[in-house]
């Protein structure tokens, strides 16, 4: 038996996350057996969530006591999978490049970044490219993947200490949305000419303010809408079907799994990509199995720059 840890939802969130909407739980554990069929979230459920994770016990030859897997099992300390839920780490992970970044540049939102651009997107050489919450998980991956196919990148991001970050990426404009006097101002400031794409990680009046700044013919992957995540009630207003019939603009929302076909050699290309210097990768690790509810928190506040870890 082993003694495992979890997180449950103890009530769905009304407004920002607290404390008390989380319950740590502790079980025993027993040896393998057939997992609990799949639930959606509900009150109750363990939190949803992906990690990297060590196989301790197995009767499945294709995961071998010792190796690596990425799972969904939430947060759990210990979990029992049937394999089918289960990816293996690529079986060629340089030995230099540390495993959590399958949670991150070299994993699902390093891979959304990629299929954003180049399957929704179609990015093409020399255009002009917008990414707002770029000093995330996926909006810095974004901006690096936008540099190495000869695009010009702006970003916007919610720090000073942020916006240093993306210059150091190689970001060619980026600023504080936070404290510049006008969005609209510093939008055109930074891309005179208008933007050939937007990777829309944020919605609400951001999205509001960039649609007019958008070129004819533009095209928009929607990724996310961290903007609207807490809000109680669901914002209105204004609608963008105007701006988007004049300027005849294109817009899709994604998720990588659409791709997943694609991911071993898509993976492969990214690590390739790191070992040349290319694309560079930084973390915001919380330590501490226990302070997974304060990580997930201090997420949405935004005080990560690249992807948030816990490191149990």
């Amino acid at each position: 038996m082993v003694q495992a840890k979890s997180w449950t939802l103890v009530k769905h969130f009304d407004g920002f996350p607290k404390d008390g909407d989380f319950q740590l739980k502790k079980f025993a554990a027993s040896g393998v057996r057939r997992p609990f069929s799949r639930f959606h979230m509900k009150e109750g459920d363990v939190m949803i969530g992906t990690q990297v994770a060590k196989v301790v016990q197995s009767k499945n030859p294709e995961f071998p006591v010792g190796s690596h897997v990425v799972s969904n099992s939430g947060w759990r300390s210990h979990s029992v999978s049937d394999g089918t839920d289960l990816t293996p780490i690529m079986a060629d992970w340089p030995s230099d490049v540390s495993l959590s970044l399958a949670l991150g540049s070299i994993g699902m939102p390093g891979l959304t970044a990629l299929y954003g651009i180049e399957e929704v997107l179609g990015l093409q050489q020399n255009e002009t490219l917008l990414v707002n919450a770029a000093a995330g998980a996926v909006g810095n991956v974004v901006g690096q993947i936008a540099k190495i196919k000869g695009c010009k990148v702006v970003g916007s991001a919610g720090s000073d200490a942020k916006v240093a970050y993306l210059k150091e990426l190689g970001f060619d404009e980026a600023f504080n949305y936070k404290t510049v006097p006008s969005l609209e101002e510093a939008l055109k400031n930074a891309a005179p000419e208008g933007y050939d794409c937007l990777f829309e990680n944020v919605g609400g009046y951001f999205s509001t303010v960039a649609l007019p700044q958008m070129k004819t013919f533009g095209r928009i992957a929607v990724c996310g809408s961290i903007s609207t995540y807490n809000d109680g009630t669901p914002q209105t207003g204004p609608y963008p079907h105007m701006t988007m019939i004049v300027k005849q603009l294109k817009m899709e929302g994604f998720t990588q799994n659409r791709w997943q076909h694609k991911n071993p050699e898509s993976l492969k290309r990214m690590i390739g990509w790191l070992q040349e210097g290319k694309l560079k990768c930084r973390e915001h690790i919380t330590e501490g199995f226990e302070n997974m509810p304060a990580a997930f928190m201090g997420l949405l506040r935004g005080d990560n720059i690249g992807k948030a870890v816990v490191a149990v």
